[in-house]
């Protein structure tokens, strides 16, 4: 039974990662605050087991990215044209380029701050609770801020058109997701608007860059956790496939959404769920 009720916790923490990595609403802050609801939190003797289930969900939905936008990524497709398989490789030293600001201001600060905002405690709750609550309403606000700011068209309404010094800009904005409730999509996706970037096309850049930075982030964990020296149980290892599986069939889905969504909406709606959401938070910490 204690393995059924695990399980379950893992489908929900796949549905939340799966939905709210692609979503401008911070997975992080999501999982984090999930986690810091006791009746949820995954009970695994294994050391460091709930830094290693993070990583796998997160490899679930990267490969939802892989999977749905394989052909524009491949730069060896039998279909393209030479110019086309040329597009798509300087895509890939754009997203590269993108990848440079939060790659090092990450590996120089992420384990510091992450540590710090998670043994600091102020009035009864964790400071990194009380800065993903904050974070949560501060970028809602500037969603709101934005796409209400918003009335020219934009000048570039293509993936294929961001040039590498826009490339470079969006990739600054990602550093900004270094502090947890900013959300890396969110960051990118209203960093591109910002430079003139349309909303397709920014959400589409913001998916890309996720491969690199999220591979990147997920084998260094992944590498800590192996060379500690333990080994996952048989009940840890279903829990790791279906929160992974799950994260994966939720990403298809929700990426896909977003996508439509985006076409003929702007993100406004988002910036208002992240205000209430944080409100919210804030309140059950303070209460309970």
């Amino acid at each position: 039974m204690e393995t059924f009720f695990e399980i379950l916790k893992a489908i929900l923490f796949g549905i939340v990662e799966g939905i709210t990595e692609w979503l401008p609403v911070s997975s992080t802050g999501h999982i984090i605050l999930l986690n810091n609801i006791k009746a949820l939190t995954l009970n695994m003797p294994t050391p460091g087991f709930y830094d290693l289930f993070e990583i796998v969900i997160q490899l679930g939905a990267i490969l939802a990215v892989v999977i749905l936008f394989f052909n524009k990524l491949n730069p060896f497709a039998s279909g393209k044209t030479v110019a086309e398989k040329k597009d798509t490789w300087q895509l890939w030293f754009k997203v590269v380029i993108a990848v440079l600001p939060s790659a090092v201001i990450g590996l120089l600060i992420d384990d510091p701050l992450d540590t710090f905002l998670r043994g600091t405690e102020v009035l009864g709750m964790t400071l990194n609770a009380m800065v993903v609550a904050a974070m949560l309403i501060l970028y809602g606000i500037a969603f709101i801020f934005v796409e209400k700011s918003q009335k020219q068209s934009f000048r570039i309404t293509e993936v294929t058109q961001i040039d590498y010094k826009t490339a470079l800009f969006i990739g600054a904005f990602q550093c900004l997701s270094i502090i947890p409730g900013t959300s890396r999509s969110g960051a990118t996706i209203l960093g591109a608007i910002i430079l003139g970037v349309s909303r397709p096309a920014g959400a589409e850049f913001s998916f890309f860059l996720a491969i690199p930075t999220m591979l990147g982030a997920s084998a260094l964990k992944l590498l800590k956790f192996m060379l500690s020296g333990v080994s996952a149980t048989g009940t840890e290892i279903a829990v790791l496939l279906v929160g992974s599986v799950v994260s994966f069939i939720v990403s298809v889905l929700v990426i896909r959404a977003l996508m439509e969504f985006v076409r003929k909406r702007s993100f406004a709606p988002f910036g208002v769920y992240r205000i209430v959401l944080g409100a919210l938070v804030l309140l059950y910490f303070m209460i309970f």
